[in-house]
Order: C-alpha cells, then sequence, then structure tokens
C-alpha cells in the first residue's frame, strides 16, 4: 500500500509538472504577437494546402518514405483537421482547469479516432516539439538551469530515446496490430494506476474538506529543499565523473554521479519514444524525489531538455520514417493553446475539489478505452479466442465511454466560462 501511495504521488507530481510546462508554453505562445502571427502563417498553408492539393498530393507521394511505409499526404481532409483541433481542446482544457497533463489523453484519443498507434504517438511528440520551440523560454530560465546536469541527462535521453523509437518500429515491422496492442497496453497500465491514485485522492480530499482539514496535494515543503532518504544514499555514490548542481541552495553545491542522470535520461527518453508526451511527466519527480535537485533547478532544467528529447525523438525516430501526421500536430496545437487558456480561467470559479474529481474521471476515461481496446488486438492476433462482435463492441463502448467523459467535461468548463465570462473580466480589470 505504501508503494502505490509513493508511486502514485510520484506519478501526479510529474502530471503537474507537465501542465505546467504546458501551460507556460501557451501563455508565451499567446502573450507574443510575433509567436501568435508565426502560429497563422504555419497554420494557414496546412490547412489550404490540404484543401486544394490533397488528391494532387496523394498521387504524386511515394508509397515508400525512409524505408518504411509511410501515412501520406499530411493533410486527409478539413473534417480530421477538425478533429485534430477538439482533440487538442480536450487536452488543453483538462491542462488548464486541473493543473495535470492533459496530454495523456491525446494518443487515447487519435487512436480512438482511427489512427494507428505509431502514429499517434510520433504525431503527439511533434506537437510538444513544435510547441516547445514556438514557446520556448530558455532565455527567462537561464539562470535556473544546470547545464552539465541537463547534457548528461540528454546524453541518456537521446539512448532511450532511439531505443523507444526503434522498438516502435520493429513491433510495427512485425505486425502493425501488435505495435497498437503494445502502445494501448503501456497506456492502459499507465492510465490505469494514474486514474485509480487520483480517485483516491479525490475522496481522500472530499472526506478532509467535510472535516476541515483540507490541504491542496502538493502543497508543503519546497521540493528539493531537503534530501530524502534515497537521494541522500544516491549522492552519497562516487563514481566519477561527478556533476555539481544547486550552488545557490548549499554550499559548494550538491553533486551526483554521471551514471545516475544517464540511466534517469534514459528512463525519460525511453517513455517519449514509446508513449509521445515528450517524457517530462517523469523528469520533474526523477530530478526532484529521486535525484534530489531542487524544483528551482528541475524547472529550467526540464524547460531545456524537453525541446531536445522531443525533437530528437519526433524526427529521427518518426518524421523521417513517414509516421507523423503534421495536419494533427497542427490541429492540436492551436486546440491545445486556446483549450489550456479557457481551462485556466475557469479554476478562479470553481472549487478545487471539483476539478480533482473531474480529473480522476478524465484519466479513468483514457483507461477504460485502452483497456476495453485490447480485446480485440489481440484476438485479431490469435492470442486470445474472441468474436469480431464482441470484440468490436467492447471497442465501442471503450471508445464512447471516453469521448462522452471528456466532451461531457468540455461543455461543462466551456459552459462555465461563459456562464461566468462577466465574473472572469471583472477579475481581470483588477
Amino acid at each position: 500500500m505504501n508503494f502505490f501511495r509513493h508511486w502514485g504521488r510520484f506519478m501526479m507530481m510529474g502530471a503537474q509538472a507537465h501542465a505546467r510546462w504546458e501551460m507556460e508554453m501557451s501563455n508565451t505562445i499567446l502573450g507574443d504577437r510575433r509567436r501568435v502571427l508565426l502560429l497563422g502563417l504555419l497554420t494557414i498553408p496546412v490547412l489550404l494546402g490540404g484543401v486544394v492539393f490533397a488528391d494532387q498530393i496523394a498521387g504524386a507521394l511515394p508509397d515508400v518514405l525512409g524505408g518504411k511505409k509511410a501515412y501520406s499526404p499530411a493533410f486527409y481532409s478539413t473534417g480530421i483537421f477538425i478533429v485534430s483541433i477538439l482533440i487538442g481542446l480536450g487536452a488543453g482544457l483538462i491542462t488548464g482547469c486541473i493543473g495535470a497533463g492533459g496530454g495523456f489523453i491525446i494518443a487515447p484519443a487519435l487512436m480512438s479516432a482511427g489512427i494507428k498507434g505509431i502514429l499517434a504517438v510520433g504525431t503527439d511528440l511533434f506537437h510538444i516539439f513544435a510547441k516547445a520551440i514556438m514557446g520556448s523560454v530558455i532565455h527567462r530560465k537561464l539562470g535556473n538551469v544546470s547545464v552539465p546536469l541537463a547534457v548528461v541527462f540528454l546524453l541518456g535521453a537521446i539512448l532511450g530515446a532511439t531505443a523507444g523509437g526503434l522498438l516502435n518500429r520493429f513491433l510495427y515491422e512485425i505486425n502493425p496490430v501488435l505495435s497498437d496492442a503494445f502502445i494501448t497496453t503501456i497506456y492502459a497500465l499507465m492510465l490505469g494506476f494514474l486514474g485509480t491514485y487520483a480517485l483516491l485522492d479525490f475522496l481522500r480530499a472530499r472526506k478532509a474538506s467535510r472535516q476541515g482539514g483540507f490541504r491542496d496535494a502538493g502543497q508543503g515543503k519546497s521540493e528539493g529543499a531537503d534530501l530524502g532518504s534515497l537521494p541522500r544514499r544516491l549522492q552519497a555514490v562516487k563514481v566519477p565523473p561527478m556533476v555539481r548542481f544547486d550552488f545557490d541552495l548549499t554550499p559548494g553545491g550538491r553533486q551526483i554521479s554521471w551514471v545516475f542522470l544517464v540511466l534517469s535520461g534514459a528512463l525519460v527518453g525511453l517513455a517519449a519514444g514509446i508513449m509521445g508526451v515528450g517524457g517530462g511527466f517523469l523528469t520533474f519527480p526523477i530530478f526532484v524525489y529521486m535525484l534530489g535537485v531542487s524544483s528551482m533547478t528541475t524547472v529550467g532544467t526540464d524547460i531545456f531538455q524537453i525541446v531536445f528529447t522531443a525533437g530528437y525523438a519526433a524526427i529521427s525516430q518518426y518524421a523521417i520514417f513517414g509516421f507523423i501526421f503534421y495536419t494533427l500536430a497542427m490541429g492540436m496545437l492551436l486546440g491545445s493553446l486556446v483549450g489550456i487558456q479557457v481551462g485556466a480561467m475557469v479554476t478562479k470559479v470553481v472549487p478545487g475539489i471539483t476539478i480533482r474529481g473531474f480529473y480522476a474521471m478524465a484519466v479513468l476515461a483514457g483507461f477504460v478505452n485502452r483497456f476495453f481496446a485490447l480485446p480485440g488486438k489481440l484476438a485479431s492476433m490469435e492470442v486470445i479466442s474472441l468474436s469480431p462482435a464482441m470484440a468490436k463492441a467492447l471497442d465501442s463502448i471503450g471508445v464512447w465511454a471516453f469521448f462522452i467523459v471528456i466532451g461531457g467535461f468540455g461543455v461543462w468548463v466551456i459552459g462555465t466560462f461563459f456562464k461566468n465570462i462577466g465574473v472572469l473580466r471583472g477579475r481581470e480589470a483588477h
């Protein structure tokens, strides 16, 4: 039980840290007119080019790009573009309103819409990379970036991302359904674990609030200011070269062996290469609760590394092999930017306990979606015996449950926003 609680808190801290990154990117992009103009210039050719030249592009492109069967062209229809905006909007509303990673629902949503798992992962990575490049705030955070820490970490991240991309492509070459089943299983495990913890956390918080003792999760002492037992043990291992950091926090700074940084980077890169989502949801809890890096240094270093990790994984492991759907990536970027802003404003007029309940529902809906999709994939590979009708029925239950919950949440957030728009304007004025 203690393991479950600690691991659940580890995952939740990661989801919250990734959401903070998403929100900072959104604020930076939409707060700069030049970036907004650049976003428009990037979107217009994708939209108009697909509408006018989709058939010609489809006929002109080769069947094989980079030695693998590609999903071409990058634009299929205006309807697909609108669907991608709605998926990004839903993820953005969760991120902005709940303050935890809404990006976890993107790959399940794309796969539910009929996109192959490997394409969903590659597209999600490219969308994160595009957001990171456009909203880069590295220049603002350089004072908090430990360059040696980031560089050694990135060595492992590149190795991990390469391994994740190779594994996904290897499984896809064997059997596309096997690839889908593998990605589906990974997401089902992660979302099931995180959703269960979020639900139990919500129930505990609701009980505590009724007793007048509610305290928001994650609050308390500054992360990384006091070392826990695990960081102390890891920092005591003297395998050279040692990497020093946090000179402002302690005299002479702290130090840790390069081995642990490379291993941590490999884990983050592997998650990015297999699942998408940039791997950033693991960086914060690993740095703070395992390596003993202060939260201030972690935030700056994470912003630095995610640009390179997501960019490397997206381009070298997916884009050159044709496993990125660029239209979806641009649509998700547009939708998420708007969703994050709307969701963040709604938090000002909605009780935090309600928001936490919605997050548990959203994550569990993603789990149900992937869990019910898995039997059909296993049956098609003849791993289990299941009739096509039953497999289709289970898959439909998962799809409908997922989109009803996410769609209902989106309608509730947007409705709450417009219902309280007068109140929100008043607060903005003050």
